[in-house]
């Protein structure tokens, strides 16, 4: 059966409705999606944009990511939302805690894909996310960060010039209009990260609206975890 992929498609795969528990006290709805066919080849854990403009697991990149991930290239992903976010999936305990305390919802996560025993940890962060995944992975053991829309705007010199002496990648995927940070500004302050590898995309904002910005932000991380997948195809013969 061939099944072109369009927006609201979604291919099959292993969904779990799972809580992840953090370090004070705190209760997080969350998902993990398996392939249903293979053993999973790598594993992202998202985090979701800023909460307070609306941010929460089921943004539509990640909705997609988990609807088509798993068939498509072999991903486990899982996304979460962070404390006091709701979304369609529910609500998590606690309030918004402007990157600070979320820490302990980034632990969490991370901690409870190790006792999944699910192999090649990605962080991938888009706008808010994205400083949580710089403040927070350096220290975790992950392969790398994917940054979508990164603003640069809670994450310190200091908090970046860290990943100078890491070995894990650092990939930046930033939007030409971007409202916050564009491709040229991004390459100047991810300097201080020589090996970071900064993607400019043409056309793209920092919502990724539309389905060819999807499919190049999916293609993307596809690209960097699991190089065998990629490019995605756009008819999935299941």
């Amino acid at each position: 059966m061939s099944i072109e992929i369009k927006s609201a498609t979604e291919l099959p795969s292993v969904r779990e409705a799972v809580t992840l528990s953090t370090s004070d006290g705190l209760n997080l709805v969350a998902e993990l999606a398996l392939p249903a066919a293979n053993p999973p080849v790598a594993t992202l854990v998202m985090c979701h944009p800023l909460p307070t403009h609306g941010g929460f697991m089921d943004s539509h990149v990640y909705r997609k990511a988990a609807n088509r991930l798993p068939a498509l290239a072999d991903l486990a992903v899982l996304r979460f939302n962070t404390r006091g976010t709701e979304s369609p999936h529910g609500k998590s305990d606690g309030s918004f805690g402007d990157g600070v305390t979320e820490e302990a919802d980034v632990r969490a996560a991370l901690e409870f894909v190790r006792t999944r025993n699910l192999p090649n940890v990605w962080v991938v962060g888009w706008s808010f996310g994205t400083e949580l995944a710089l403040k927070y992975a350096i220290d975790e053991p992950v392969e790398g960060i994917i940054l979508l829309s990164p603003p640069l705007r809670r994450t310190t010199a200091a908090e970046l010039s860290r990943w100078a002496g890491s070995s894990k990648r650092v990939i930046a995927i930033v939007p030409e209009l971007d409202d916050y940070l564009q491709p040229e500004e991004a390459r100047m302050k991810f300097a201080a990260v020589p090996h970071a590898e900064v993607i400019a995309v043409d056309g793209a904002k920092h919502l990724w609206v539309g389905e060819a910005a999807t499919k190049r932000v999916l293609d993307e991380i596809v690209k960097a975890v699991n190089p065998a997948a990629y490019p995605l195809p756009e008819v999935w013969n299941g």
